[in-house]
């Protein structure tokens, strides 16, 4: 069975042609069943009023597809957050009085230059079709989505296993807490399942953690995998040149590390950056980052790193 999971950015209005809606929150995540696959699509419902929700929806992604109705700044918004997030392979999709070749100019020097142009959903549902999963072999990694108590099951989380192989009891950890958790039961689009391979989305009934202490971007892994830092950390760092704020050493950034997003602070050295964190961050050395501002009046969006 083949999984595969979109984000569906810009206007999102036929998400529902696509697929079942399931969670919602500040996110929305549909899904379908064929007979050789399981899809989801996640939309960033609170975006454009929070950038959060849309860096989230495409960290939990593969796949992107862009559906334009007009070129503003929040389209261009939405690009440099995909360029960034090295989201390079999906589909544009445009109405009519969107000028093409303008659209085209926009991404020409983006990690989304080679999406395909498409004319309808109904051609966008014969390329989904045909895609291949990504898969990623290696150490388990889960980060966490959702998380809640079902009656009669105990805490149950939400994810997609961006990394290995995740089975029914398997003892593992949940970081930054540190704490062990033992997974009882696997679910995949409500089917009861032993095991789970990337990029799955995974419900997992846990024991060992109570669902009041997991938030977004909390991560399940194998044991010793990962690395758990509460004080700096540091990294290379390029700063993107739509973003037209100075950054100082005063202010205070969220840092976007898979689900996770972190208030930091940036001391910036001659050839690289330290990261003052603000609370615990989960990471592998070598993982690439994304720096954002909430709070700023133009591109939310401040550059690109990979933790050193």
């Amino acid at each position: 069975m083949k999984n595969i999971n979109f984000v569906l950015l810009g206007d999102a209005s036929f998400a529902e042609e696509l697929g079942k809606k399931g969670t919602t929150t500040d996110i929305s995540i549909y899904d379908k069943k064929t007979s050789d696959a399981i899809l989801t699509w996640t939309v960033p419902i609170t975006y454009p009023d929070k950038i959060q929700s849309l860096i989230q929806a495409i960290n939990i992604a593969e796949y992107a597809i862009l559906n334009v109705t007009k070129l503003d700044k929040f389209v261009g918004e939405q690009i440099i957050a995909l360029d960034h997030l090295s989201m390079s392979q999906g589909y544009i999709l445009h109405s009519y009085n969107v000028d093409q070749d303008r659209l085209k100019s926009m991404i020409k020097t983006t990690e989304i230059k080679n999406y395909d142009f498409l004319a309808d959903s109904n051609e966008l549902r014969g390329k989904m079709s045909n895609l291949e999963p990504k898969r990623k072999e290696g150490s388990l990694v889960i980060p966490i989505d959702h998380s809640f108590d079902v009656k009669g099951v105990g805490t149950v989380i939400l994810g997609v296993v961006k990394q290995g192989k995740v089975s029914i009891h398997d003892e593992l950890t949940i970081l930054p807490q540190g704490k062990k958790v033992f997974v009882k039961s696997i679910q995949l689009h409500d089917d009861s399942a032993n095991e789970a391979t990337s990029p799955a989305r995974v419900g997992l009934a846990l024991k060992g953690i109570s669902a009041i202490d997991i938030s977004r971007g909390d991560v399940i892994c194998n044991p010793g995998y990962l690395t758990t830092s509460t004080t700096w950390v540091n990294a290379k760092f390029k700063k993107n040149p739509y973003f037209k704020e100075e950054m100082g050493e005063t202010h205070t950034y969220l840092l976007a590390v898979g689900l996770q997003l972190k208030p930091v602070k940036i001391r910036f050295l001659e050839d690289q950056i330290e990261l003052e964190l603000l609370k615990p961050l989960v990471y592998s050395p070598g993982q690439h980052f994304v720096v954002i501002k909430p709070d700023a009046s133009g591109v939310r969006v401040c550059g690109k790193g990979e933790i050193i």
